[in-house]
């Protein structure tokens, strides 16, 4: 298949872009770097040294014979261009990971979420609106969030996307199936709610057939393809608004920093290795809906946790300490988490669980690259409220001075 990854520098997209490519697909990336220039916004860089992507197709292609394209274009803010592309290429399917993905950047400011909703939500409808107007059949595969389900606690598994209801009429009770009720809770969250919608219009309205999957949250480093040469490795992010929940955690214990739990710990959250995302992208890429049915909806995810219950795990494996620091997101301290993922075992998914060894593989990493880690960067500061602001915790090692007076 000819496959586009919108957002292939990324986080997920990278390695999705080399799994892809891998397996013989004509895989050309359109990015805008964003993510590159937020690191520079943040004053942060990757944990792992990062060539430019011109630099990394070029070593995928000396080392494999398999060539990436790479296409410079911004979705939210060039719809003819993108139109035009989408025109000239004609791909087979699209992988859209375009979006602004950290619910921490999406709360810093009034600013940041208007970036996050303007960026993600008009390269989403950009993207539909001119698949329409090209008349390009391709298979559209989104790379959404468990988020969209908030982290209630209503004790009962979460469906794949779509929740049978009764309702009652004049009539009498009559069935009906529904969108599974958003709840989300970050302006970050709240763009991929919008999503749904937009997608759901436009599956019913013009026939677009449509894959959204609802991932957990991501941790791991390598993948077998990024661990072929060392210019492939992924980015790796470190800091309070981008670094994942458990990687940040095994990066903390590499370099002995408490491991930073937030608010009770008691927050379930659940989460997938790299490996297991990128195969579950091709996974959904070979199991597409036909024109005219609804959007496909899978969870992707492998497992949950509770936060403190990770923070144990590590500390026992790394001898790492615990601090527990007031909590800056506005949510619920414990919260059950309950998730169906049927679709993609029955796919032929064989999930990648937290073992030692692949723990140890992160920490691992972190060790070596130590000294690209700026300490002051790890804090989660980013709050949800600004009566939250005050109580954010901005030195978790104690290591400013303190006043005696």
């Amino acid at each position: 298949m000819k496959i586009a990854i919108l957002g292939g520098d990324g986080f997920c997209g990278w390695p999705a872009t080399l799994h892809l490519s891998d397996a013989g697909h004509e895989v050309h990336v359109v990015d805008n770097l964003s993510r590159r220039w937020i690191d520079t916004e943040l004053g942060v860089q990757s944990l792992t040294p990062m060539d430019s992507i011109q630099e990394r197709c070029r070593i995928w292609r000396e080392v494999t014979g398999r060539t990436i394209h790479f296409h410079l274009l911004d979705l939210a803010k060039e719809y003819d261009r993108l139109k035009a592309w989408l025109a000239e290429h004609r791909p087979d399917a699209i992988v859209h990971l375009a979006e602004q993905r950290a619910a921490p950047y999406s709360m810093k400011s009034d600013r940041h979420k208007v970036y996050t909703v303007t960026n993600n939500t008009c390269a989403t409808h950009n993207l539909l609106a001119a698949m329409v107007e090209t008349g390009i059949d391709a298979h559209l595969v989104h790379l959404g969030t468990m988020g969209v389900y908030g982290y209630s606690s209503v004790r009962a598994p979460i469906p794949e996307g779509y929740l049978n209801i009764r309702i009652d009429t004049p009539d009498g009770e009559r069935a009906q199936e529904i969108l599974y009720p958003t709840r989300p809770g970050s302006v970050y969250h709240m763009t991929k709610s919008l999503d749904q919608i937009l997608f759901q219009f436009y599956a019913q309205n013009d026939g677009l057939r449509i894959t959204d999957l609802h991932q957990g949250i991501v941790w791991g480093t390598h993948t077998s393809q990024t661990a072929l040469h060392p210019q492939l490795v992924n980015r790796f992010d470190y800091d309070g608004d981008y670094g994942t929940v458990l990687n940040r955690f095994l990066i903390q214990a590499a370099i002995g920093y408490p491991l930073t739990v937030h608010g009770t710990g008691g927050q379930t959250r659940a989460f997938i290795h790299i490996r297991d995302s990128v195969r579950c992208i091709e996974l959904a890429l070979s199991d597409a809906p036909a024109a005219g049915d609804r959007v496909k909806i899978f969870n992707q995810m492998t497992e949950t946790h509770r936060v403190r219950d990770l923070a144990e795990m590590v500390a026992r494996l790394t001898g790492a300490t615990i601090a527990t620091l007031p909590n800056p997101r506005k949510e619920a301290p414990e919260n059950d988490l309950v998730v169906k993922n049927d679709q993609f075992l029955a796919l032929g998914l064989n999930p990648t669980v937290l073992a030692e060894g692949l723990l140890e593989e992160v920490v691992d990493v972190a060790r070596k690259f130590a000294h690209r880690i700026d300490r002051s960067r790890v804090p989660a500061v980013s709050a949800w409220t600004r009566d939250l602001g005050a109580t954010v915790e901005h030195d978790p090692e104690g290591r400013s001075l303190k006043s005696v007076s």
